[in-house]
């Protein structure tokens, strides 16, 4: 736990100007809500007892004295307010910025088991507690222990005695408090749980939507979502019957302050051990001390949700991303895209059974391949090795000879160009989409690439050309305008390696017609890996490689392939 809250308190470091005046204002607040009782005890147990005149003048001056120091303490809490919140915004940022980067140097292999509305949760609701503690935590604690120990010190100088029956309900107070703040963290815990479920299913539900209204399955979606809510509300339940017996119990605690300290200073009283005056100042102070009671529970309740979002902070922080660059790992800014793989095996992490087994291949560079085989064997696996977004198993993959894992994970990556079947566009226009490729592309560019890819003049067909908003992941554009969207992104990528990944599966006759042309002419001169279902589309590589479980089966031209009337051929008249 002192490891954690080192890392913790690692962010108020570029703060620290906010975090020591935010405690000085807070320690000035707590001094002046002391001094405020002893003043009007000066008043009823001095002034009273002075000529008119000058008990006027003294009760003036007394007056002024308040006003200064109500005026004071507003300029505290102000400050605590305002400029304190900054201060947890500004480390809320700064721990945003720390997780969402983490999250982009994760693998793929990360994300295959996570829901984003959990990764979600993680980045909003988690990280707003950890602020709340981080500002109010410091300043709670100080302010509640000033005004406790000042409180007692005080009285203590003005009826020993008394001050003891009152500090007596302190104990109670505090046993009864941590008892249901224990309860509470468990609640919280699980409401937070509860919440991430939630965020996640309506992610995927939302994101879903046209499938689920294709299938006209609003009533189930609800029905899940109903579950999900069902869940969360009975998770409520037992925190706010935790929170409904400690609100409850401290207030009947702190009732039962003043009802001792009237029933003992109405005894002592009658028996001339404490005067009116001082029964008025006890009496005043009660909240000074009874309320620093509550705040401390409240920060104890803060600390809990605060650090148990920092626990799930760390969490993510603390997964070692599974694919980065070694240390010495190579620039390479010019690879021809020469690729060997030498008894390269692939499982997943929590799978041993093997997708690619002994995988011996060697691709010029420039070479056209295709890649072809039933669903499952292993074709998109074996690609995405390449970029390394998988880690090979056994054996190696080299580029140019370099083992990929020697070469920087940024530059083996952008010498790689990827076209999918199932095209993902950003929110936002056009140009912004296709400039992704090349962030810091001229207009001038981004519309060569267009033209390159036959995308030039659907785009100007729209009445604001390149500045259209596409829509939430382009759904304002066909199948076929997506891809070849996504092949402009890759043409000013200008990669020299490219994997077409089904690109052309999902496309009517006419679009796949226009996107295969385009993918031609990007695969000219390139590197190029092709998986395909449609066999058409291949006809033409310079060499097609089977892949069965076992491995590669057959590898060849088209006639070639056809004349050894094996696997290939059996998959050819599959599809004629």
């Amino acid at each position: 736990m002192t490891e954690k809250l080192k890392k913790m308190f690692a962010y108020y470091r570029p703060y620290r100007f906010l975090l020591y005046s935010d405690l000085f204002f807070a320690v000035l607040g707590a001094a002046v809500t002391l001094v405020i009782p002893l003043v009007v005890r000066y008043i009823t147990s001095e002034v009273v007892y002075f000529e008119a005149n000058e008990a006027s003048r003294a009760i003036f001056r007394m007056g002024v004295i308040l006003v200064a120091l109500v005026l004071v303490e507003f300029g505290c809490n102000f400050y605590i307010a305002y400029f304190g919140h900054i201060m947890g915004a500004k480390m809320e940022a700064d721990m945003r910025e720390d997780i969402f980067g983490h999250y982009q140097k994760l693998s793929f292999a990360f994300y295959d088991n996570q829901k984003v509305g959990h990764l979600l949760s993680r980045i909003t609701s988690d990280l707003f507690d950890i602020s709340e503690l981080l500002h109010h935590g410091p300043e709670d604690v100080l302010i509640s222990v000033i005004r406790i120990v000042g409180s007692f010190a005080i009285l203590s100088r003005v009826n020993l005695k008394l001050t003891l029956v009152a500090f007596a309900f302190v104990p109670l107070m505090v046993v009864y408090a941590v008892y249901y703040n224990f309860k509470m963290k468990q609640a919280f815990a699980r409401n937070r749980a509860r919440i991430a479920d939630i965020n996640s299913q309506i992610e995927d539900s939302l994101s879903g939507i046209r499938v689920v209204k294709s299938f006209a399955n609003e009533e189930e979606e609800l029905k899940k979502f109903e579950q999900g809510n069902s869940n969360f509300v009975k998770a409520k339940k037992t925190s706010y019957r935790y929170m409904g017996m400690y609100h409850s119990g401290l207030n009947a605690l702190t009732t039962l302050v003043t009802v001792g300290v009237l029933v003992a200073g109405g005894s002592f009283l009658v028996s001339n051990q404490v005067d009116v005056a001082d029964l008025i100042t006890f009496m005043l102070y009660i909240n000074n001390f009874t309320e620093p009671v509550r705040k401390l529970v409240a920060s104890a309740e803060t600390f809990q949700n605060g650090y148990t979002g920092f626990e799930r902070f760390l969490e993510i922080l603390s997964i070692a991303p599974d694919i980065s660059d070694k240390p010495g790992a190579l620039p390479a800014k010019n690879l021809r895209g020469d690729i060997e793989f030498d008894n390269v095996s692939f499982h997943y992490e929590d799978n041993n059974e093997r997708v690619l087994n002994h995988i011996n291949l060697d691709v010029k560079a420039g070479e056209y391949m295709a890649l072809v085989g039933s669903s499952g064997v292993g074709k998109t696996t074996l690609c995405s090795l390449i970029p390394r977004f998988y880690e090979v198993s056994e054996g190696v993959i080299r580029i140019d000879g370099t083992d990929i894992r020697d070469i920087k994970l940024e530059d083996l990556r952008n010498a790689i160009g990827i076209v999918q079947q199932d095209v993902y566009l950003f929110a936002g226009t056009i140009m912004e989409n296709i400039r992704y490729g090349k962030p810091g592309a001229s207009d001038e560019e981004v519309i060569r690439a267009a033209r390159r890819a036959n995308a030039h003049e659907f785009i100007m067909a729209f009445p604001d050309g390149y500045d259209t908003d596409i829509g939430q992941r382009g759904v304002k554009l066909s199948g076929g305008q997506k891809q070849r969207l996504s092949i402009a992104r890759v043409f000013l990528k200008n990669p020299p390696i490219l994997i077409f990944d089904e690109a052309t599966s999902a496309l009517d006759n006419e679009s796949e017609k226009v996107v295969q042309d385009s993918l031609e002419e990007l695969a000219k001169d390139r590197t190029t890996f092709v998986i395909a279902h449609r066999l058409t589309t291949i006809r033409n590589a310079e060499r097609i490689l089977v892949l069965t479980e076992d491995g590669i089966a057959e590898q060849g031209t088209h006639e070639e392939l056809l004349a050894k009337k094996g696997v290939y051929e059996g998959l050819y008249h599959m599809h004629f």
